[in-house]
């Protein structure tokens, strides 16, 4: 495998952001990560912010030994991810896949089933239980840890002092030597819309309908729209997506993107590409949407018994008085930090959404251990170029490192390696054989650039191809690994191969 060894010393140009977890603003760098404030010796670490990223900066602060507290506003840990994000979709999204599984493809594997139907209460409080249970158990681990747990809104006082609003009506003042921001992000509106979470939703809306609607309107083609037009549509929607830009997912490689699109115009999901939305009315019974080529041009008009408004997200900074401390921000709302996650105010720090980077929990998590291993004096780092992204459809769509167009934009000669799911043994065993595995490799070193895969858990898939990429791994060091067969995996080291020879199995 001595290819892996050339591959580990040439080509770092490629992933030349490696070094640092973001582009930072590099004037910050002199600042010194402990940043003690005077005056500030209750806590040695005060996280703002509960979410992925806040409690897991909180519970990682107390196991190196600091003193550390964690303030949320929501009453219940786990943030947006966990109450009204990752989890409870991931939830809808399964239960929506298996009644869809039991009414369209039992009988195949010769299980008979008659009269299948939702119960849509049923399946909100198994969501709900779901959540429920995570958020207590994120309690107890902060309990175990002995992280203090602040309910309220903090807001700053000084860099050094947090004035706290408690859920409970009461006010505390919380103090920290070093204090991290955590706040996570919020839904961005459109001009001109009003999110009522009944008739027009946000993703949050979209998680707690009372009925299933005949029709569906999801204004965005991003992974959230995605996900939720996924889940109502399973269960009876008629789903159309309406988005501005000309291709759905435009982080997702090209390629990728055109198959999974096909396939979910197979699902019956309906595309509104290079379409503006101009204006929706939800004065009448329904709702009325105005729309308009995003180019110009003459407007139509769609209707629908609910929409969704699906447009991204946007750090949420509200109300922790940032202005008060001089924290500079971006003209996105972002904070800006140094490659130690430190503000320009000294003891400050931010993490996750409210930062750079993406916009992801898992991100926001490493983002947490890193900071506050800075903070106790050791050494973090967070590499923003291999965070892997998922879309939780069926088939899922998960990918790490660069697409062909970006390889192609850097100049770079490469191989590219493919291996469709419909020769893998497993997926064909179990009937569930849509996909493909996308693999781009430096054409003199062998080093694996990307990986992008659809197929069923290609959310788990994608996993072996993030370790290589971070130990700078060829495709040949995949292809010569042993993998279990029969298993889906296996396509993984056949698109491998395929890169640097030749597939065995097509």
């Amino acid at each position: 495998m001595a290819m892996a060894n050339i591959a580990r010393r040439k080509s770092t140009a490629l992933f030349s952001s490696s070094s640092k977890h973001l582009s930072h603003n590099t004037k910050y760098s002199s600042i010194f990560s402990r940043g003690f404030a005077s005056g500030s010796d209750e806590n040695d670490v005060v996280v703002i912010g509960g979410g992925p990223g806040g409690y897991v900066a909180a519970i990682k602060a107390a196991q190196l030994g600091l003193k550390t507290t964690c303030i949320e506003k929501r009453g219940a840990l786990g943030g947006t991810c966990l109450n009204v994000g990752c989890i409870p979709s991931k939830a809808l999204l399964h239960s929506s896949h298996m009644y869809h599984e039991a009414k369209h493809s039992f009988a195949s594997h010769g299980v008979k089933i008659a009269g299948v139907e939702v119960d849509l209460p049923a399946m909100m409080a198994q969501k709900d239980k779901a959540v429920g249970n995570l958020t207590k158990g994120i309690e107890g681990l902060l309990k175990k840890n002995k992280v203090t747990y602040v309910k309220g809104y903090g807001k700053f006082l000084s860099p050094s002092e947090i004035s706290v609003d408690t859920l409970e009506g009461g006010n505390t003042i919380v103090k920290g030597k070093n204090i991290i921001i955590a706040t996570g992000s919020d839904v961005k509106g459109l001009p001109g819309i009003t999110i009522d979470e009944e008739r027009i939703v946000s993703s949050t809306g979209a998680l707690a309908l009372k009925e299933i609607p005949k029709k569906l309107v999801v204004i965005g083609a991003g992974y959230i729209g995605l996900e939720m037009g996924s889940v109502w549509g399973r269960l009876g929607s008629e789903v159309t997506v309406v988005e501005f830009a000309s291709d759905i997912v435009p982080t997702m490689d090209g390629e990728i993107r055109k198959q999974f699109q096909r396939s979910l115009e197979k699902q019956k999901m309906k595309f509104m590409l290079k379409t503006k939305v101009v204006s929706v009315d939800s004065t009448g019974n329904g709702v009325k949407l105005t729309l308009e080529p995003a180019a110009g041009g003459d407007q139509t008009t769609l209707e629908a018994d609910v929409v969704l408004v699906s447009a991204g997200r946007t750090p949420f900074t509200s109300g922790l008085q940032l202005d008060k401390i001089g924290v500079e921000t971006d003209k996105a709302g972002r904070i800006l930090v140094n490659d130690r996650f430190a503000t320009n105010v000294q003891g400050v720090y931010a993490i996750g959404d409210v930062i750079p980077g993406p916009m992801l929990a898992h991100k926001a998590e490493e983002d947490g251990v890193a900071c506050v291993e800075y903070i106790a004096g050791k050494q973090g780092h967070v590499d923003y170029d291999l965070v892997p992204g998922v879309v939780y459809t069926h088939p899922e769509v998960a990918s790490v490192g660069k697409t062909e167009e970006q390889v192609k934009a850097l100049g770079v000669e490469y191989r590219v390696g493919k291996f469709p799911f419909l020769a893998n043994s497993r997926a064909k065993a179990i009937d569930d054989a849509e996909g493909i595995v996308k693999i781009l490799a430096e054409k003199e070193t062998d080093r694996i650039l990307g990986v992008h895969i659809m197929s069923p858990n290609a959310g788990e898939l994608i996993h072996e191809a993030v370790l290589a990429l971070h130990y700078g791994a060829s495709s040949e060091d995949i292809a010569r690994t042993c993998h279990a067969h029969p298993t889906m995996s296996e396509a993984l080291k056949e698109a491998a191969m395929a890169t640097y020879d030749k597939p065995i199995h097509i």
